[in-house]
């Protein structure tokens, strides 16, 4: 059982504030423990540490993932689980800022926010465009001519899951142009 359960919501495109999120719990006393679907945080009570948290969007092939996690304990990270695509991991801070990415690059960097895009974007666009605005359609014009309770109930709901969703799109879309900036911008300052 942990010590500790926190809810907190976070995006795909969040990922750096959810690393200075656990590093500042970690700074705290708090590790973390495991991370449940839909953002509950099950931390449990250790000794403050200067501790550096990274995710990486990952990039294994099927059958490769053990190398993939072979390579970063190779580096020092340890390897804490899986969330939502995201492999997360951690290390005692180091001297050197260099120390504490597991990015050698921005190049690598706008690579992973490419993955993003391609991997979750995209098919909850498709997702979003091919069932829910259709959907969102047709329950409209049921209620206008059944007038039903139950039409008019999923015509409520389609459209409370129309707007998170398109909400979702606009902070998503927004966090990753601001991320490919600020690598591009970055990118030759290597």
């Amino acid at each position: 059982m942990a010590d500790r359960i926190m809810f907190r919501f976070w995006t795909i495109t969040d990922y750096e504030k959810e690393e200075r999120f656990l590093t500042e719990q970690h700074r705290g006393g708090w590790k973390i423990k495991r991370y449940v679907l839909p953002g509950f945080y099950l931390f449990d009570r250790c000794i403050p540490e200067d501790v550096v948290y990274r995710l990486d969007f990952d990039q294994a092939v099927r059958g490769e993932k053990l190398g993939y996690l072979q390579m970063y304990h190779d580096f020092g990270w340890e390897y804490l689980f899986d969330v939502n695509g995201f492999s997360y991991f951690r290390r005692p801070a180091g001297d050197l800022e260099e120390d504490m990415e597991i990015f050698s690059d921005n190049e690598s960097r706008l690579e992973m926010v490419q993955r993003i895009f391609k991997r979750r974007m995209i098919p909850l666009l498709c997702i979003f465009l091919c069932c829910l605005v259709p959907q969102l359609f047709i329950q409209y014009f049921s209620w206008m001519e059944w007038g039903h309770v139950s039409s008019k109930v999923l015509t409520i709901i389609f459209c409370v899951l129309f707007v998170i969703y398109l909400c979702l799109f606009i902070h998503c879309g927004i966090g990753i142009r601001r991320l490919k900036e600020k690598y591009e911008k970055n990118f030759g300052k290597e």
